[in-house]
């Protein structure tokens, strides 16, 4: 995007810079505009169309341009402008976490749920990433340990706890290799589950942006639900429950290793598409 510096208007640019993202293949092309927009000139969602004709500065337009032109590479819009919204709070996100998304949310408000029912107050969250699910629980009330192997994920979720005042026990920890001989009322967990194989063929936003070790769950995807159901045995208190978010063709797999490991009351929660989300259990 070239223009000239009379030509740099909100309305003007914006239009710009839809087109070429739409050409780029880029989803929701018209949103992220809008949203780099409002970053590099502070202007609010209403002021887009309400000062159409503001001029853009130099600085403004090439703060405008440069989130752009990194949109049309495929860089998610989240990484782009930092941010990310879940559970109706706001989270700083970038390329050392995952992007938070709205499937998840089923995974928390399944937890608030069953928490409240059987009285949960300690929970431990593996791969916590952003933190987006133990702050949103944390903020429900209940006693949150968190833990990831990533160093920047968890400077990132620390961060994000700060921001939305959520006290939270963060730990750098291989899955359970730092709770040894700690229990809990219950287990969540968002683990990596794409197939090794499926990842070469994933939308060029996430594949080339995303943490790898945020989406490899081995050959079949189930490494990590092996892992936290045959270990989560020894750090759940008695009728303690294990809540996973899963791919949309892994439930009745990650049901069959709960079968396997003796526990009970095994559910498979759908989303909204109808598509299996969430299996969860009791010990």
């Amino acid at each position: 995007m070239n223009l000239n510096r009379n030509e740099r208007t909100v309305e003007k640019c914006l239009f710009e810079a839809k087109k070429e993202l739409k050409l780029s293949g880029a989803q929701e092309y018209a949103l992220d505009c809008e949203l780099f927009m409002m970053k590099s000139t502070s202007l609010s969602k209403i002021q887009l169309f309400t000062k159409n004709d503001y001029v853009l500065s130099d600085e403004e337009y090439e703060s405008f341009v440069s989130m752009v032109e990194r949109r049309k590479s495929g860089e998610p819009c989240q990484y782009i402008t930092g941010k990310a919204y879940f559970y109706d709070r706001e989270f700083f996100v970038n390329s050392n976490v995952l992007i938070p998304r709205n499937d998840t949310e089923i995974l928390v408000e399944t937890v608030i749920e069953y928490g409240k029912k059987y009285g949960f107050k300690t929970m431990l969250d593996i791969g916590t990433g952003s933190g987006c699910i133990a702050i949103s629980l944390a903020c429900e009330g209940f006693e949150m340990t968190a833990v990831d192997i990533s160093d920047g994920a968890l400077e990132t979720a620390k961060k994000n706890a700060e921001f939305n005042e959520a006290k939270i026990e963060f730990l750098k920890s291989n899955v359970f290799s730092a709770v040894e001989g700690r229990k809990f009322d219950a287990i969540v967990s968002n683990p990596p589950y794409i197939e090794k194989d499926v990842i070469p063929t994933l939308m060029r936003d996430v594949k080339d942006f995303e943490p790898m070790g945020a989406l490899d769950g081995g050959e079949d995807g189930l490494d990590f639900y092996r892992q936290i159901v045959d270990e989560g045995r020894e750090h759940l208190n008695e009728n303690g429950f294990i809540f996973f978010e899963i791919g949309y063709n892994q439930g009745i797999a990650v049901k069959e290793l709960f079968e396997e490991k003796g526990y009970s009351e095994i559910k498979i929660i759908k989303d909204l598409a109808g598509l299996d989300r969430v299996v969860l259990a009791k010990l």
